[in-house]
């Protein structure tokens, strides 16, 4: 079984991960990483099949919806997202508001703000 990779325009995440649930996909994870932009990535299993599903979000406006209405367990990765990385995600079910992690720098995996508290 072939695993998959869709890139997606941030508009169209609640609608796909709508239709994954739909036909019985669970959520494996969330994950993030930033370069130039943010490049989140969502990963979906059926049947040993994984589909993964990338949205990428620039630095100048770093909001990523809220899929905890599809999936309650997001809430976990999307704290994360937030902690670590700095983005917004709004409407999140179970929101931490910044202490989900409790890191000695914040926001450590975002180095544009790092960098900009430093100057």
């Amino acid at each position: 079984m072939a695993d998959t990779l869709l890139t997606i325009d941030r508009s169209e995440l609640l609608a796909k991960v709508k239709e994954l649930k739909a036909a019985g996909n669970r959520l494996v994870q969330i994950s993030c990483t930033l370069a130039e932009e943010f490049e989140i990535t969502y990963s979906f299993d059926k049947d040993l099949a994984l589909t993964n599903v990338r949205v990428m979000v620039t630095k100048a406006d770093p909001v990523v919806p809220s899929i905890t209405d599809i999936y309650l367990c997001a809430f976990a990765y999307e704290n994360e997202l937030q902690d670590l990385f700095g983005l917004t995600v709004p409407d999140m079910k179970l929101n931490f508001n910044g202490n989900f992690y409790m890191t000695a720098i914040k926001t450590p995996f975002n180095i544009a703000t790092k960098k900009q508290e430093a100057q």
